[in-house]
C-alpha cells in the first residue's frame, strides 16, 4: 500500500470516527434536553401556586356555567385559573414540539389535565367569546383532546395496579 492510499484510509477512518462521535453527542444532547424539560415540568407542578390553582379547579362543580365559575373563584381564583391554564398550555406546546412524550405526560398529569378541562370548558368558551379570540387556551384544549383520545385506546390503569410486580 502506497503512502497516498494509506493517508486516504486514515482520513476516512478519522472522518467516520468524527461523524460517529458527533452523532453520539447530538443524541446525548437531545436526551439531556428532554430530561431537563421533564424536570422543569415536574418542578412547575411543585409550586404552591400551582397546587392551589389545581385544588380550586378540581373542586369546581361539574357543568358549572362560566358565571358560576367566576362567582366561585373571585378575582384571586381567576388569577389561579390563569396560572393553571398557562401551565397546561405549556405542556401542550412542549408535547406538540416533541420536547415531552405523551407517556410522561400521561404518567404524571392525565387525571389533572382531563379534570381541569372538564371543569373549565364553559369558562374557556366564555373567555374566547369575550376576547374574540379562538386561540384562548388552544394548547390546553389540544392537550386534553390528545389525552381523551389516548384513554379511548389505553384506558387508565393506576400505577399501583399496572406495576404491582415491579422490582428494582
Amino acid at each position: 500500500m502506497d503512502l497516498s492510499t494509506f493517508a486516504n484510509l486514515i482520513n476516512a477512518v478519522a472522518v467516520t470516527a468524527g461523524v460517529i462521535f458527533a452523532a453520539t453527542q447530538i443524541r446525548d444532547y437531545r436526551r439531556q434536553r428532554r430530561r431537563d424539560s421533564m424536570l422543569a415540568l415536574v418542578r412547575s407542578f411543585q409550586s404552591p401556586t400551582f397546587a392551589k390553582a389545581l385544588r380550586f379547579v378540581i373542586e369546581l362543580p361539574d357543568n358549572a356555567t362560566a358565571e358560576k365559575i367566576r362567582e366561585m373563584l373571585g378575582p384571586d381564583g381567576e388569577d389561579l385559573v390563569a396560572h393553571l391554564t398557562a401551565t397546561w398550555e405549556t405542556v401542550g406546546v412542549l408535547l406538540f414540539h416533541k420536547e415531552l412524550s405523551i407517556d410522561i405526560i400521561d404518567d404524571f398529569f392525565s387525571g389533572p389535565i382531563l379534570i381541569s378541562w372538564r371543569k373549565l370548558l364553559p369558562y374557556v368558551i366564555d373567555l374566547r367569546r369575550h376576547y374574540q379570540r379562538e386561540t384562548w387556551s388552544e394548547w390546553f384544549q389540544w392537550l386534553a383532546e390528545r389525552m381523551i383520545e389516548r384513554e379511548k385506546s389505553l384506558p387508565p390503569v393506576p400505577a399501583y395496579v399496572a406495576y404491582r410486580d415491579w422490582r428494582a
